[in-house]
């Protein structure tokens, strides 16, 4: 009777405990996929192998890969393995997607810049719908989360108050499409801020853009909504691109230097 008691609290910990344990494998995978630890084309390691190596049952690692195949990372194809698909079927305006792929120091910057590209075909038309459809209450949203990157103090409370902003303009066009972008713009907004807050005066010096857009949309003026959000958008890739160059220069001259150091010797 005990045993069978002791059985059943197991089976109950288990169920409790396994979504846990699902989310821990798939984000390992997922960020080894994104990195190139597994390559595109290369194979997941067979079933029992992943079994051991995170010590966990069969079903949490069928369900981690399950859900990196609906995220378009991998397919699964029986007695043929687990393969990484091209970078080009990955879901990338999925949340998790984004922030394996570009979460990290050494964020790929053409990615951001790509990113880019699709906000600024999204947010500056949201931000016009915006200015002819937000109520009372979705202008105080972005009239708050304008005040709160005005006081910022610190990166943490910047990109919150950054988001807050851009999510409410979102929101703000009831068009629950473009509101279907929250997780993303979340995400690439957090992941954006991180590479480039590294240039200085980047979020001070955009702050005059944000404001510009925020009285444009409570006077109702759409096409000045979306000139200022074009502003606010063309600043981030203007700082995006020097954070790259200068990445890159900065690769050259290791280069260089590590040529000169094999020549020396």
């Amino acid at each position: 009777m005990e045993d069978a008691l002791n059985k059943a609290r197991a089976r109950s910990d288990d169920r409790r405990t396994k979504p846990g344990r699902i989310q821990s494998v798939l984000a390992t995978l997922g960020r080894e996929i994104a990195q190139d630890v597994i390559p595109v084309g290369g194979t997941l390691p067979p079933e029992p192998d992943l079994e051991a190596r995170f010590g966990v049952g069969r079903g949490v690692i069928r369900e981690a890969i399950k859900t990196l195949a609906a995220k378009g990372l991998v397919s699964v194809r029986p007695r043929f393995g687990t393969h990484v698909r091209p970078r080009r079927d990955w879901s990338l305006l999925d949340s998790d997607v984004l922030s394996w792929v570009a979460g990290n120091e050494e964020a790929d910057r053409d990615l951001l810049l790509a990113i880019q590209e699709v906000r600024s075909i999204i947010e500056p038309a949201a931000a016009a719908l915006a200015a002819e459809r937000a109520t009372k209450q979705d202008l105080k949203r972005i009239n708050a989360a304008l005040a709160a990157m005005e006081i910022s103090h610190d990166q943490a409370s910047a990109t919150e108050a950054d988001k807050a902003f851009h999510l409410a303009i979102l929101d703000a066009t009831h068009n629950p499409v473009l509101q279907g972008f929250r997780g993303a713009i979340d995400t690439i907004l957090s992941t954006v801020f991180f590479v480039a807050v590294g240039s200085p005066g980047w979020f001070d010096d955009n702050l005059p853009n944000h404001a510009a857009a925020a009285r444009a949309i409570e006077s109702g003026n759409a096409k000045a909504a979306h000139t200022a959000m074009e502003r606010v958008l063309g600043y981030t890739k203007v700082k995006l691109s020097k954070r790259k160059t200068s990445a890159n220069d900065k690769t050259s001259t290791n280069e260089r230097a590590a040529s000169a150091r094999k020549k020396r010797k």
